[in-house]
């Protein structure tokens, strides 16, 4: 499939051709689904802590005594059943993560990156150069339409580019080894270099 490449400015600089196994694939939301719960499982800290019985600051006196009272039989305060007392079976740290295969990954990202070529939300630029001026490359962004965008560049990202972009909102820039179907999915226009399309080819080939 053809697409046009344009400039930061607007104006037009040809065109390319995008591979058909990476950009022309029927996406598939079963897979996308998958890769994205793993990304995000990975991400989740896990923390999450609570005191069991063993851990709360209650005296351990046996309350009242065994038999007699015409009440329950309770040892200490620390019961989960009391107020303030231990949580029975609460959360403690673990990993969230799961494993899955790498072929599995590059195949979520080409149906990422398929999806968004089929809604007509992928843009080519010829690259992505930039001053370091945030107010000239906002202006040009405005002017673009990019309201929510991810710029994928080459192996290496423009350093005066991610300056200017910094402290625009809603502008992100990643280089190809950090291309991920979270964030592509994310975003409402996913924007890739022309030196960035020949980098992901190589990668997901």
């Amino acid at each position: 499939m053809k697409l046009d490449v344009i400039k930061l400015d607007g104006g037009k600089a040809g065109d390319i051709e995008l591979d058909a196994e990476l950009f022309g694939l029927e996406p598939r939301t079963d897979i996308l689904h998958r890769v994205v719960r793993w990304q995000r499982n990975n991400a989740q800290a896990g923390t999450h802590k609570v005191k069991t019985r063993s851990e709360t600051s209650y005296s351990t006196k046996k309350i009242y005594r065994q038999k007699g009272t015409g009440g329950a039989r309770h040892g200490d305060r620390n019961a989960p059943i009391f107020r303030k007392g231990g949580i029975y079976k609460g959360p403690t740290p673990r990993s969230h993560g799961h494993d899955l295969t790498k072929k599995f990954r590059k195949l979520g990202l080409r149906h990422a990156l398929s999806a968004k070529a089929k809604a007509g939300e992928l843009v080519v630029i010829e690259n992505a150069d930039s001053e370091g001026k945030t107010a000239a490359l906002a202006k040009q962004v405005k002017d673009l339409g990019w309201k929510r965008a991810l710029v994928i560049d080459g192996a290496s990202v423009n350093e005066g580019f991610a300056r200017a972009a910094r402290n625009i909102e809603g502008l992100d820039i990643l280089p190809t080894m950090g291309a991920n179907v979270y964030d592509i999915l994310k975003r409402d226009t996913l924007v890739i270099t022309k030196a960035g399309v020949e980098a992901l080819e190589a990668r997901l080939k």
